[in-house]
């Protein structure tokens, strides 16, 4: 339960690091929110956990799928707020496009023999 505690703890910090760097300049913050520290993470608690590099090296391909997946939600998002779409709407279209992206990562990577 502590090894969970000090997951989320760190997992935090890192989310509110960014929040608190982007709110000061946004071009550092996006930096910091794109660095993949939380990819890093899981996978030194997954080494941790099982001992596997096999794991690891799946896990990777995997964030990397679904990282192409989801660009062009963040391209969508920053087109429709500079257009004047309110936020929330802007957010949901976000969500949408997103999970759109990961269906079809999940149909590609299977079909091209993709850990996802």
């Amino acid at each position: 339960m502590l090894q969970l505690a000090i997951k989320a703890l760190v997992s935090g910090v890192l989310i509110a690091a960014a929040s608190e760097i982007a709110r000061r300049n946004p071009g550092w913050g996006g930096l910091v929110a794109s660095l993949p520290l939380v990819s890093l993470l899981t996978m030194l608690w997954l080494w941790r956990d099982t001992g596997d590099a096999a794991r690891i090296a799946d896990l990777a391909l995997s964030s990397t799928a679904f990282v192409i997946a989801s660009l062009p939600a963040f391209v969508a998002l920053a087109l429709l707020l500079r257009r004047g779409l309110a936020i929330p709407w802007a957010i949901l279209a976000f969500i949408a496009l997103g999970f759109a992206g990961y269906l079809v990562m999940l149909w590609l990577g299977r079909k091209w023999g993709l850990p996802v």
